[in-house]
């Protein structure tokens, strides 16, 4: 007869899935924030291509009847990503289980601090490509938070006019807030980021302190791409709980020759921008009063 609290291979498999299920949740709920519908399968090592525009303009002083030079606009590569697998493991000690009273807070709850990790990761290269100024992305600005989201707001509706898709924006909530001052909203969270709906005119707003303060960087869905490699047949070489999509793949083991208890998670997955153009950096051009 089995042992009263030992932890079992069950425990084990029901650790894994606990944390596949809490990612892939994470990701997808954050993809539905953001309207982002295309998720792409791929191989490890594929590349992924980022694109910006070019504009070689002419002097419009045309002189009459002579030939109008031609001006000039170019799709150009901008960057290549590389679909990579990403490793993360975390050992804890027989030592710091049994001090901290157990299982689950040593092994539960610093699985959840390597799954914020995780996210950081995921959203690395979206920020960077959304918040970088880069001579590609239109500018825009505004005397407080609300003119320079309408700013903003306005430039995706020029460029993207032909497409029927969601805007999204992503802001510093100091500058949200201070604008707000004791005004109430309804903020969600997902993946570790807050975000809110339908709200002065964009369909998200993504707020972290990645974007600097004073500054909001939009989009549209239709330029953020998901791309991954599934882990799900390659994963179970390794006894690596996935789901269907195999957007990560973890498991959970025993290391007997030093005592420890091993987290193993592994993922190849990109969340980015397609088109560098496509991005409107707007600039809160003068401080408010707070609520104004």
């Amino acid at each position: 007869m089995a042992e009263t609290n030992l932890t079992t291979s069950a425990d084990l498999v029901a650790q894994s899935i606990d944390f596949t299920e809490q990612f892939t949740q994470g990701i997808q709920t954050l993809l539905n924030a953001l309207g982002v519908v295309r998720m792409h399968p791929m191989t490890a090592g594929s590349q992924i291509k980022i694109y910006k525009s070019e504009v070689t303009k002419v002097d419009g002083a045309v002189g009459e009847g002579e030939v109008i030079p031609l001006s000039k606009v170019t799709r150009k590569l901008a960057d290549t990503l590389t679909l990579a697998f990403k490793k993360y493991r975390k050992q804890t000690s027989i030592e710091a289980i049994q001090s901290a009273g157990g299982v689950t807070p040593a092994i539960v709850d610093t699985d959840n601090k390597l799954l914020r990790e995780v996210q950081k990761d995921v959203k690395k290269d979206l920020f960077d490509y959304i918040t970088k100024a880069n001579a590609s992305k239109t500018t825009a600005s505004g005397a407080d938070f609300q003119k320079a989201m309408a700013a903003a707001l306005g430039q995706l509706a020029i460029k993207w006019e032909d497409y029927d898709t969601q805007t999204v924006a992503f802001a510093n909530p100091l500058d949200l807030y201070d604008w707000l001052g004791n005004q109430k909203i309804d903020v969600q969270n997902t993946f570790g980021l807050q975000y809110i709906q339908n709200f002065l005119g964009f369909n998200t707003i993504i707020l972290t302190s990645a974007v600097k303060q004073g500054t909001i960087a939009a989009t549209v869905a239709d330029n953020i791409n998901y791309f991954y490699a599934p882990i799900s047949s390659v994963g179970q070489l390794f006894n690596m709980t996935s789901d269907e999509t195999g957007l990560i793949g973890v498991t959970h083991d025993s290391v007997n020759n030093n005592l420890t208890y091993e987290t193993v998670v592994t993922m190849a997955s990109v969340l980015t921008t397609e088109r560098l153009d496509g991005i409107v950096l707007s600039t809160i051009s003068a401080p408010t009063d707070a609520g104004k």
